[in-house]
């Protein structure tokens, strides 16, 4: 079969398209054919080397690449209960699996799959995984309830948008930071305010919510500058480590950390089948294609996923 790999760190000319064997599951598997698979943000860290560099992938000679995945199970390994052959499914490749999504099959852990969202193309299932459970799990950790008030930097991007849709669901007041030619998008995902990313961020939130948001996430690792339009005792996202600002005024600075989640999965594809939650396609393309997809991703202004079909 085809999948994507790399044998060594550097820029989009890296990415090969290889003829490699056709996996098969283990006990607690699930083996899938790879209807659609996303290109996120994270695959460009992992053809750079940074995931390796950090620690969070073990150094091989080559490293697959895809995280999240739409398809159909064809087999299954020992002891798998909740899916069989034909079943419809997404999932997230966890950090200690070496396979990667963007190939024409992949193996995952059964905990790390759910039933696909009846109704939904198989391109726009694909780009839940990731990006769902990473807004649903920094929405999580801010502890917000109704009525309360959340900065979304980074808004018109896929996790941006989804923490606006879920905080919408969830009676959360939203101020989403993003350009202003992004206001009718943002307003359909569920933004009550829109304010232009500038270096007035803080200052432009707390003119629209005296004293400041109660919480931030901070999707476009804006840093300190989202940090300013926080209340004091507040609660700040960042998505990206590094990047977290100090707990200034006595706010809690913490950092999100995704993990596979079928259970959890499977909670976000039943609001994407009853139509809660919009997802959003740029572009599909050929796996052959995977260059210039990570070439359009680095670039920016892409808005939805673009998504292979191996």
């Amino acid at each position: 079969m085809q999948a994507v790999i790399v044998r060594r760190f550097g820029g989009p000319e890296v990415l090969e398209i290889v003829d490699v064997p056709a996996p098969r599951p283990g006990p607690g598997q699930v083996l899938v054919r790879v209807a659609a698979a996303a290109v996120n943000r994270i695959d460009l860290s992992t053809r750079a080397g940074r995931i390796t560099e950090a620690g969070l992938i073990a150094p091989a000679p080559t490293v697959a690449l895809g995280w999240d995945v739409a398809g159909e199970v064809t087999a299954t390994g020992p002891g798998v209960t909740r899916f069989a052959a034909g079943d419809r499914v997404i999932g997230l490749r966890d950090l200690l699996s070496a396979a990667g999504t963007q190939a024409e099959q992949v193996v995952l852990d059964e905990g790390a799959v759910a039933p696909a969202p009846a109704g939904v193309g198989d391109a726009e299932a694909s780009t839940l995984p990731l990006a769902g459970l990473t807004a649903d799990r920094s929405l999580e950790l801010t502890g917000l309830r109704r009525g309360q008030t959340l900065l979304v930097t980074g808004a018109a991007g896929v996790v941006g948008g989804i923490v606006l849709q879920l905080a919408a669901l969830r009676g959360i007041r939203t101020v989403a930071a993003a350009d202003a030619t992004d206001e009718p998008l943002l307003r359909r995902l569920g933004a009550e305010h829109v304010v232009p990313r500038t270096d007035r961020l803080g200052a432009a939130v707390r003119d629209l919510v005296p004293g400041g948001v109660d919480a931030v996430i901070d999707a476009a690792v804006v840093g300190i500058g989202a940090h300013e339009a926080l209340r004091g005792g507040g609660v700040f996202v960042a998505l990206v480590a590094p990047f977290a600002p100090p707990p200034l005024r006595g706010t809690r600075v913490v950092v999100q950390e995704v993990y596979a989640d079928g259970a959890r999965l499977a909670e976000l594809a039943a609001l994407a089948e009853a139509g809660h939650l919009t997802l959003r396609v740029a572009q599909t393309l050929p796996l052959a294609q995977v260059a210039e997809a990570h070439e359009r991703i680095a670039a920016g202004g892409v808005r939805g996923r673009l998504v292979l079909l191996p």
